[in-house]
């Protein structure tokens, strides 16, 4: 919440706390509303009630307030206090469309303001039916109302401070009509311990709004957070993935990796989709890609980007994981597979690309202060783009690097050398292997 005076409280964690204090501020700044809609529907309510026994139960009336009740004396209570809270609920809601708080002395005002509503309608029921009659009547229970809802405010302090104004005030208009006389101390106890149980309300409401918070802070963090990850990552996440980043906190902030990097591209399909509808092509390339992306999901891979026809996954960023060569290479010829499956069910057959090279990057939250984007920089990520294209020139669909041949050992037997192969962008010829 905003300091006492406006001001919101500075957070360690510059990156999250913002989008959490913003959907916070705004969470709370709709219950308020919610509660203040509840307190005239209430008081409108109790108008009309109010309006119909007084004249369908005229004689009864009289006989309770010995005669001298009069509507307007309490419609003078009622309507002043509906539209402070219609211009309350104007505030709230103007500062609610400019993105700001409002400041927490104005919430004590307002609570002080709303609380000391029914001490006025007492008084005037005193001067009506009598102290003892009006003390023990219906409106010192009145309090209660505004005790209970304000838990819609969230805010221990502001709850145990409304039962505190509606403790000081019955417990003042009670010595002051009925003061305790002499010897005859029986007032002061009877009304202190109504008083007492009021305050003690008060603080009970004041915990129940406080709990609600808390949940209310544990679901807005989960998610500010998870949201930050999809605006980070796209929407190239899956939801398993979301929950692994949230669970080891991964900050996003560029540090050096060791990853396997795979560029995966459809050959040919740019001639293919000049004799299709676009709707076609677009169905294509969503059902290709839904079976490779669940494939990468099963390998822990990650999609990082989409690059028309073909993306570029990551295996060890941003999760770190131990043999990422081995479940690139895996997950590559899951996917060949896959892709195989698929061509023999289809009208339009595709044929894969994929480039596989490890070393270490940098990965990071990079873009403009507006806009940033997780990805991974350096001269890995070039040459596995470089051995992804590769496959044109050897008619293949699966190329690795020396360094990822190395990582795997025995478990790329099959893997075929293609000698030192000219790269496009390096000076000297760099070992190429195929499989698949």
């Amino acid at each position: 919440m905003a300091g006492f005076w406006g001001k919101a409280k500075n957070d360690k964690d510059t990156g999250v706390s913002a989008d959490f204090q913003r959907a916070l501020m705004q969470e709370v700044m709709t219950t308020e509303l919610l509660r203040i809609k509840a307190l005239i529907a209430t008081t409108a309510l109790l108008a009309i009630i109010l309006c119909t026994v007084y004249f369908f139960a005229a004689e009864a009336v009289s006989r309770v307030w010995h005669g001298n009740l009069k509507p307007e004396y309490l419609y003078s209570i009622i309507v002043p206090f509906i539209l402070f809270e219609l211009w309350v609920h104007s505030q709230i809601t103007r500062h609610m469309r400019q993105g700001r708080d409002l400041p927490v002395i104005r919430r004590y005002l307002g609570a002080l303001i709303e609380t000391s509503m029914p001490t006025v309608a007492l008084a005037l029921h005193i001067n009506s039916m009598g102290s003892v009659a009006a003390l023990g009547f219906v409106t010192p229970m009145i309090y209660f109302i505004f005790i209970i809802l304000s838990t819609l405010r969230l805010d221990f302090w502001l709850s145990t401070f409304t039962g505190a104004v509606a403790a000081v005030q019955l417990f003042c208009m009670a010595m002051f009509y009925h003061p305790a006389v002499g010897d005859q101390a029986e007032p002061l106890y009877y009304h202190a311990a109504r008083s007492l149980i009021i305050l003690i309300c008060g603080v009970l409401a004041g915990a129940v709004g406080h709990q609600l918070r808390r949940q209310f802070e544990a679901s807005i963090k989960a998610a500010t957070a998870r949201d930050r990850i999809t605006n980070l990552f796209g929407q190239h996440v899956s939801p398993q993935v979301v929950e692994r980043l949230m669970a080891e906190g991964t900050t996003a902030d560029s540090d050096i990796r060791r990853v396997a990097v795979m560029f995966v591209d459809f050959r040919s399909f740019t001639a293919g989709a000049r004799t299709r509808t676009p709707q076609e092509v677009v169905d294509r390339l969503d059902g290709a890609f839904a079976v490779l992306v669940e494939i990468l999901d099963r390998h822990g891979g990650i999609v990082n980007k989409f690059l028309g026809d073909g993306f570029l996954a990551l295996f060890g960023a941003p999760l770190h994981a131990p043999d990422p060569a081995h479940r690139a290479v895996a997950a590559a010829r899951e996917m060949l597979e896959a892709n195989s499956r698929i061509n023999e069910e289809t009208s339009w057959p595709l044929r894969i690309g994929i480039g596989i090279h490890i070393g270490e990057v940098v990965a990071g939250n990079i873009g403009s202060p507006r806009r940033k984007e997780y990805t991974v920089i350096g001269d890995t990520v070039n040459f596995a783009s470089r051995l992804e294209a590769l496959n044109k020139d050897f008619n293949s669909q699966f190329l690795i690097s020396e360094a990822v041949r190395d990582a795997l050992g025995e478990a790329c037997d099959d893997a075929v050398s293609l000698g030192e192969v000219e790269v496009r962008g390096y000076e000297q010829p760099m070992a190429v292997w195929r499989l698949g």
